[in-house]
């Protein structure tokens, strides 16, 4: 029974040994209408507004030391991931941030490149990070632990934290379907509103989710200018 529930999550199209599945991460390209790329229109302003907002958020982040233009790596990061969690709604289209081999890549890729960019810029300044202001002498040795210890989990719990909670409510949503087919009318029809409240429920957590791991990545590289 467990194996048939999460046998959802796996490819399941093969082309020349090859999960065709996959392709379908970079469907979210779609939902960009070709007109948002000539003249703008009611698209374009929405995009534009939605891209001015987030800017404006990591810009205040990252600081005013911060390189021009990197807040784009991270509007592009809340998109990707987005458009990715609201197409593994759509039935029969495969969800790749549901796999961990997908958001531990985008994480760790991440974490790598921040910790790489501070410790040869900022070598100082990393080692003063492990070392919270106002801790006593004699914690200093246990709090460089724990400092360190909590660095090195952080590209892992990123992954874990967007895998779990787009597994889970698929989960959710795959039960009560299945428990419906011997139900009677009434309860039926009871079952299909409860699932329509949790497909809006999920649409909510694909949004959240998506600014939630793009915004703790923003944090992660303004710690280390």
């Amino acid at each position: 029974m467990m194996n048939n529930l999460f046998s959802i999550f796996d490819p399941s199209t093969n082309l020349f040994n090859f999960p065709f599945n996959w392709i379908s991460t970079f469907i979210g390209l779609l939902f960009i209408p070709f007109s948002f790329w000539f003249f703008p229109n009611r698209h374009y302003l929405l995009w534009n507004f939605i891209s001015n907002k987030l800017h404006n958020e990591f810009k205040t982040l990252l600081g005013p030391n911060s390189i021009n233009g990197s807040t784009f790596i991270f509007i592009s990061l809340f998109f990707f991931i987005l458009f990715n969690n609201f197409l593994g709604l759509f039935p029969y289209i495969f969800t790749s941030t549901s796999h961990l081999n997908m958001s531990l890549s985008l994480s760790l890729t991440l974490w790598l490149s921040f910790m790489i960019y501070g410790w040869l810029n900022n070598t100082q300044h990393m080692f003063i990070h492990m070392i919270p202001q106002g801790t006593p002498t004699i914690f200093n040795t246990f709090m460089v632990m724990i400092e360190t210890i909590s660095n090195i989990i952080r590209p892992g719990t990123l992954a874990v934290r967007l895998t779990a909670n787009m597994i889970a409510g698929h989960l959710l949503l795959t039960l009560l379907s299945n428990t419906g087919i011997n139900m009677p009318n009434y309860l039926l029809i009871i079952l299909i509103i409860i699932q329509i409240l949790l497909l809006i429920l999920e649409s909510a957590v694909a949004i959240i989710q998506s600014y939630v791991i793009s915004i703790l990545s923003t944090l992660y590289s303004s710690e280390v200018n």
